[in-house]
């Protein structure tokens, strides 16, 4: 039994989980820095050690969904063995299981805005990593001359990878599906159709992921 005289180890993941314990539990978010650490009887220095502000802590939390991601895929020992289209594959599986473990302060979080994804200000450093990772797996394909892309730049695949981000968390949200069995299907898909419009090879997977998208757009409206 642990000595409840014993101090709590204040760091970043510690305030991550009282702050997103405390959006839940009041269904809003803190007016100020001040609100939240006199009730998660957080020193504000201690807060301030970590972030500069209530926005650079919701930020982090996207930057730490990303990083435990990233970790959770470099502790697996076939993820290196990995094709690029396996390796975003694997990563967009386990960004959104992680993402499900959270649900309810994502769907929170980023309904409360309610403007378009790609304007919501929180998700900004999340997507420099997600250009980041998608510009890495795209390099090592073209430096082992598995194809070259030669009419774009990698950048722009690299901000395609964002947007089919976006494009899934959306989907995501909307899913009601058991298991999100449907967001599976849809990561996929959508995968394997970047991967082919990288390499250029065929437009039969592009058809099959649009005949999906049409097909649950039928179903839900």
């Amino acid at each position: 039994m642990s000595s409840s005289n014993k101090k709590q180890t204040i760091d970043g993941q510690y305030i991550i989980t009282q702050y997103m314990n405390y959006v839940l539990e009041h269904d809003n978010f803190p007016k100020s820095v001040y609100k939240f650490c006199k009730d998660s009887k957080i020193k504000e220095e201690e807060f301030y050690e970590f972030f500069g502000s209530l926005d650079s802590l919701n930020k982090g939390i996207w930057n730490t969904f990303f990083s435990t991601t990233i970790d959770a895929m470099n502790n697996s020992a076939e993820y290196l063995g990995l094709s690029s289209k396996d390796k975003m594959l694997t990563f967009f599986y386990t960004f959104f299981e992680l993402l499900t473990l959270n649900r309810s302060y994502v769907l929170l979080t980023l309904k409360y805005h309610e403007m378009p994804l790609k304007n919501v200000g929180q998700l900004s450093g999340l997507r420099k990593h997600i250009r980041e990772f998608a510009k890495e797996i795209i390099e090592i394909d073209n430096d082992n001359e598995i194809f070259t892309i030669a009419n774009n730049p990698i950048s722009v695949y690299s901000e395609g990878a964002w947007f089919q981000l976006l494009f899934l968390l959306k989907f995501w949200m909307e899913d009601e599906s058991s298991g999100f069995e449907k967001t599976d299907i849809a990561i996929e898909k959508s995968v394997n159709t970047i991967f082919d419009l990288i390499d250029n090879i065929s437009l039969s997977s592009i058809l099959d992921f649009g005949k999906f998208l049409w097909k649950e757009k039928a179903m839900w409206n």
